[in-house]
């Protein structure tokens, strides 16, 4: 038998510690966040991608009453980066959630699993890491990929 070990990197950083790109992005998140359509949850979630044309995207998550007919924050931002920019490539992705109680969580918020899948495919396509930036209220994970999130990945390729 052979063991293997998976290291996930991630540095943990306060807002003013980011690089002003990155502040930028954070920012957007926090304000898509208030697109969250989230009645049964209670779980907002607020998205932004920075594109390698300069433009950032944003999304949230939108709730439905017959689940799974809602989508989540991430998958609503890079599907419409994709659908509306599909010579852009990703750079880097800033993701955000809070609660009715809270401003933010107390610790960032990772993607679920439907999401890593589907963000990992832009990286792919980028052909290079996309940045992640997971925002808490006092400190932002910062992994250096969306691989990172999903190390043993399905792939087609």
């Amino acid at each position: 038998m052979k063991e293997i070990e998976i290291v996930t990197p991630v540095t943990s950083k306060s807002y003013e510690e980011l690089s002003e790109k990155e502040r930028g992005l954070v920012d957007a998140a926090r304000v898509a966040v208030k697109g969250s359509y989230a009645p049964y949850s209670n779980f907002h979630v607020g998205a932004a991608i920075l594109l390698d044309n300069g433009v950032t995207v944003t999304g949230a998550n939108q709730e439905n009453v017959a689940y799974p007919s809602g989508t989540c924050a991430e998958r609503s931002a890079c599907y419409y980066a994709g659908a509306n920019y599909p010579d852009a490539r990703f750079e880097m992705i800033a993701i955000t959630a809070l609660d009715q109680n809270i401003s933010e969580p107390l610790v960032p918020t990772a993607p679920c699993g439907a999401c890593r899948q589907a963000l990992l495919e832009y990286e792919i396509l980028a052909k290079r890491n996309v940045r992640v930036l997971l925002v808490g209220a006092d400190e932002i994970y910062c992994l250096p990929s969306v691989k990172s999130l999903l190390p043993l990945a399905f792939t087609s390729f």
